[in-house]
């Protein structure tokens, strides 16, 4: 019982975070200003895509899983 509402819990975690860097993602992409203090090229925001992108599939994974 403890261990699904830690796994829904860190999943529904690492679903806020992912899409939390996504949006961070998609704003660097698309404005060429810096955004929240940090210049990111068209080009190295494509890191933080990925890595939102893995956090939300893993965040969604472990929610339906319960």
């Amino acid at each position: 019982m403890e261990s699904t509402q830690f796994k829904r819990f860190f999943g529904a975690l690492l679903t806020l975070l992912g899409i939390a860097v996504l949006l961070f993602a998609c704003v660097a992409f698309l404005s060429e200003k810096p955004v929240l203090g940090l210049t990111v090229s068209k080009w190295e925001s494509v890191v933080p895509f990925l890595v939102g992108s893995v956090f939300l599939l893993t965040g969604v994974n472990l929610v339906s899983r319960v």
